[in-house]
């Protein structure tokens, strides 16, 4: 548990990053390039990816303590990536307040593909949005998830798609 002076200052940290942080860092072109890249790579395999770009958490979240793993985890259950036909789903989810990304991959995806290699794909973006590269950092990610989704679970003709390829910002 934090103290008050650390929740506070967390807390300030998240109220500074607003909505217009959001939009300035994943402009309409970059969310559009982003879901092509959703698209396209979905034809390839039987995964289900979704990127959400949150700026802040909700305050009461932070007062709480929920950390970005735990945020993650709530957005994984919330929009149903978890609830693909071959249990494959794939969140990206980034904060731009506390700079960080995290990845929630579904029980059949992480049977298969170790959290080292998603902790490095988090790294890579991470460094990539300290350079001020949200838009090639995305997509160099959606394209490294789509990647390894290919490599273990290839299409197997055709599928329909379960969740929206289109990236959230929130």
């Amino acid at each position: 548990m934090s103290s008050f002076i650390d929740r506070m200052s967390r807390a300030l940290r998240h109220w500074k990053t607003s909505a217009a942080v959001g939009r300035r860092a994943f402009p309409q072109e970059t969310l559009a390039a982003i879901a092509a890249a959703i698209t396209g790579g979905e034809q390839t395999h039987r995964g289900e990816l979704r990127l959400i770009v949150e700026a802040s958490i909700p305050f009461d979240a932070i007062w709480d303590d929920v950390t970005t793993r735990q945020r993650a985890l709530a957005l994984f259950a919330e929009h149903g990536v978890w609830d693909t036909e071959d249990n494959c789903g794939v969140l990206i989810y980034v904060n731009l307040a506390e700079h960080k990304v995290e990845i929630v991959a579904d029980r059949n995806v992480n049977r298969k593909i170790d959290s080292a290699i998603w902790q490095a794909v988090c790294r890579a973006m991470t460094e990539g949005f300290g350079r001020g590269n949200f838009h090639d950092s995305s997509i160099a990610a959606v394209e490294h998830v789509n990647a390894l989704l290919r490599q273990h679970f290839p299409t197997n003709g055709d599928r329909a798609n379960e969740l929206s390829d289109q990236p959230i910002l929130m």
